[in-house]
């Protein structure tokens, strides 16, 4: 089995060798990516159900957040990877396990579930099909659900270190 912190080693020594503050070590990746979560994430969120919930009542508030969620929405999803990049460097500075933390793994879920949404909307909704908008609208719901599961685990993990 291939041993990911083996890998990632050489480029965590030399960061290590920057000579990095431990509290940013520890804490720079939890603090960026609280910021990106719990306000990148939720703009892109509420703009995303404000657009298609005004729909039928006020066209160009709706078309406005619409315009703001396809704009922001994949710069969510481009820091939430290379967040989730840093973090798994960060656990291998730290010379800490990867796999075994629950937030690792709602982490690479949330990733998956916005790769998902995205192959969506590229897609065009299949052609404007209501079901899909739907899916992609509940989809993205869970995936910010799972991001503040995943910041309360992030949080949990850092306390434990």
């Amino acid at each position: 089995m291939v041993n990911v912190s083996e890998i990632l080693e050489p480029i965590a020594a030399w960061f290590r060798s920057l000579g990095i503050p431990e509290p940013i070590v520890h804490w720079g990746h939890p603090a960026m990516m609280a910021i990106v979560i719990f306000v990148v994430g939720t703009f892109v969120g509420v703009a995303g159900w404000r657009g298609k919930l005004l729909e039928g009542k006020d066209k160009d508030a709706a078309i406005k957040s619409r315009i703001a969620h396809r704009l922001l929405a994949p710069w969510l999803f481009l820091f939430l990877a290379g967040g989730y990049t840093g973090g798994v460097l960060s656990l291998v500075m730290q010379r800490q396990p990867i796999f075994e933390s629950p937030h690792f793994w709602t982490g690479s879920l949330v990733l998956l579930l916005l790769l998902v949404n995205g192959a969506i909307s590229l897609s065009g909704f299949g052609g404007n099909k209501p079901g899909l908008r739907a899916v992609h609208a509940y989809l993205g719901s869970v995936a910010l659900g799972i991001l503040f599961l995943h910041a309360a685990l992030g949080l949990k993990l850092g306390i434990s270190l």
